[in-house]
């Protein structure tokens, strides 16, 4: 009979949110309110609360309370990539292009199709890319500070894909895996499909709290490190130098597997040494062509020690067999006659000019940023929720995301991602200063 009353006040409490009677943003009663005025006990009134949590009707938020959510928001929030108005503006997602770049493809495409190799790219390729292709890769990485041989880097079907053989071929179900409180919804996702238990680790002066790393290792067997520490996506940092070797030392003591994103290091002029170069026989390096270049261009790297390459070609060939021959041959090309060095100036320029066009038309606003990335990190006034600012920017056709998709904590923090990259600079000017409109009036109300 308890059980019934309990399942019907859930039931009571989904409708009247559902219908709208209780609005996005309602504070309910605390857990003990709620269970002197339902005449039932603390554990129970709990339960409530935690089903409609589960249900994504409310979020419990510690010191704050329980609050109605915006259900008719994704639940996701930014994770998936979803179809979107034409007259939306995106500051969603991040796909950085250059006007030039078309014609770069389309003089490519001509010279690709009168070269002699064509017939060779219709055929299947070695697992890890065929050796001239690596050893240009190799060469590439080496000017991003990390030298490394052919022979420990593979070709795979973007970053993304990277990140995914990695986790296949090197950890198994059930592993803990230490990462930022804030990281890359795509390795969290990829955390979810296979088991991997992620545990936090809170920012600290631009990078990780290393002494919590240290205490979370104590108490807890990791298995792995997942990290990016030149622009931290979305903090932005660059962790500096004394910071990696703490972090390498700690790697080195508890045996943990290093797992270095760089995608967006490119980004950053003269950053310390790679985590790789510091600890090479520990550390997979994983970077790709999809931002410095375009996504279409489904080209990644991995650069990882000798003893783990066979169990990394095994997840290639499992998942994709080759990375993709024509798109590879194409990026090998520009590698070589210094196109993609080009388009990492211009796009390091690009994003310099954005984030200035962000501080003008942000200035009041407390959020976290690098000087040449394509991402700000704008936490929220304590009154501010950040559903009902995504849901009022979408009302206005401005795409955002919240924390949601980036937290590995249980406490999500009030905050928005803003991305700089996908939209020409007089609209994201229009974009920005919507956002911050927007946001007084939240902050108002």
């Amino acid at each position: 009979m308890a059980r019934a009353r309990y399942k019907s006040l859930v039931d009571r409490f989904a409708a009247d949110i559902r219908s709208g009677q209780l609005t996005p943003g309602t504070r309910l009663p605390t857990h003990r309110q709620l269970a002197l005025r339902e005449k039932m006990s603390l554990v129970t009134a709990s339960r409530v609360y935690a089903e409609l949590e589960a249900m994504g009707l409310v979020s419990g938020e510690t010191g704050r309370g329980t609050f109605v959510r915006e259900i008719s928001l994704s639940a996701d929030l930014g994770i998936i990539q979803q179809s979107v108005a034409a007259d939306m503006l995106d500051l969603n997602f991040n796909y950085p292009s250059l006007p030039s770049q078309t014609e770069l493809l389309r003089n490519a495409l001509r010279q690709l199709a009168s070269s002699g190799d064509l017939e060779a790219l219709l055929r299947y390729q070695p697992h890890g890319g065929r050796p001239h292709e690596r050893a240009c890769v190799s060469r590439y990485l080496s000017n991003h500070r990390l030298n490394i041989a052919a022979k420990n880097v593979l070709l795979v079907n973007g970053a993304q894909h990277g990140l995914a053989i990695t986790v296949m071929g090197l950890l198994k179900p059930g592993d803990v895996v230490a990462a930022d409180a804030l990281t890359y919804p795509g390795f969290k996702i990829l955390a979810e499909i296979y088991g991997l238990e992620l545990v936090s680790i809170p920012a600290k002066d631009h990078g990780p709290d290393l002494d919590e790393l240290e205490r979370l290792c104590q108490r807890r067997r990791i298995r792995a490190i997942y990290c990016m520490p030149t622009l931290h996506n979305p903090l932005g940092w660059v962790m500096k130098a004394g910071q990696r070797n703490r972090l390498v030392e700690l790697a080195q003591k508890h045996h943990l597997l290093i797992i270095e994103d760089a995608v967006y290091a490119y980004l950053a002029e003269s950053p310390p040494l790679p985590l790789a170069m510091l600890a090479p026989e520990t550390t997979v390096y994983i970077s790709g062509f999809s931002k410095n270049v375009a996504p279409g261009m489904r080209v990644g790297a991995v650069a990882a020690p000798e003893k783990w390459i066979p169990s990394l070609e095994r997840a290639i060939r499992a998942t994709a067999w080759n990375t993709p021959a024509v798109m590879t041959a194409i990026i090998c090309e520009w590698i070589e006659d210094g196109t993609v060095a080009r388009l990492e100036e211009e796009k390091r320029e690009d994003a310099r000019l954005r984030q200035s066009a962000a501080r003008e038309l942000l200035a009041g606003l407390d959020y976290i940023s690098h000087p040449s990335s394509y991402f700000i990190w704008l936490p929220l006034a304590d009154e501010v929720r950040a559903d009902q600012v995504v849901m009022a920017l979408q009302e206005k056709l401005v795409s955002v995301s919240t924390a949601e998709p980036f937290a590995t904590s249980k406490h999500v923090p009030h905050a928005i991602r803003l991305a700089l990259g996908s939209l020409d600079l007089p609209t994201l000017r229009k974009a920005l200063a919507t956002v911050r409109h927007v946001i007084k009036l939240q902050t108002d109300l």
